[in-house]
């Protein structure tokens, strides 16, 4: 491989990883604000109902779920793919229901199975429930839900993401050495 190849995959390389942080920081906006979201509706439902701890937490996350796609949708993934509005909100329904089991099983194996109880185990045991829950759902929304249009992520000439139409596994870094 020439010199010169090497340092256009690399500049390749950098704004695909640049464009991956901004939009894991976007999807991070919209999750820490769920969070905050999940956990005040779990508390205020545990708070004023009789009901069951991992019942309230079902409800938090489902009022989460909600408010969690219409920030994604609108806010992180804006500039994605709209053309299949309900394949994507039965995706994310899907993966949401996984995430919402994954959420919840933490807190009911540490409620019922070890019986881990009151209200700063219930949150903490919450909120590791949600972390293990995002990375899930992290990779499944933005494998199959918020699908990127062709040639979104794909690197300009210059290095920084295109709008393009081109096929992103087409991108062929330059070859010749940029001018100074």
């Amino acid at each position: 491989m020439r010199p010169t190849q090497s340092r256009g995959k690399r500049r390749a390389g950098g704004a695909g990883l640049l464009a991956l942080g901004r939009e894991f920081a976007k999807f991070g906006t919209v999750g820490g604000l769920g969070i905050f979201v999940n956990l005040g509706v779990f508390n205020v439902c545990r708070g004023a109902t009789g009901l069951p701890v991992v019942r309230c937490s079902v409800i938090a996350t489902m009022v989460a779920i909600t408010f969690n796609y219409l920030g994604l949708r609108y806010y992180a993934y804006r500039d994605r793919d709209r053309r299949h509005r309900s394949r994507e909100v039965a995706l994310f329904a899907a993966f949401s229901i996984v995430g919402l089991v994954i959420e919840n099983g933490v807190l009911y194996v540490a409620t019922y199975g070890f019986g881990w109880r009151g209200p700063l185990l219930g949150n903490l045991f919450k909120f590791l429930g949600i972390a293990a829950a995002t990375l899930f759902r992290f990779w499944s929304y933005r494998a199959w839900v918020f699908r990127a249009l062709p040639g979104h992520l794909a690197p300009s000439r210059h290095g920084e993401p295109s709008n393009s139409t081109s096929n992103p596994a087409a991108y062929q870094p330059e070859t010749t050495a940029p001018p100074p």
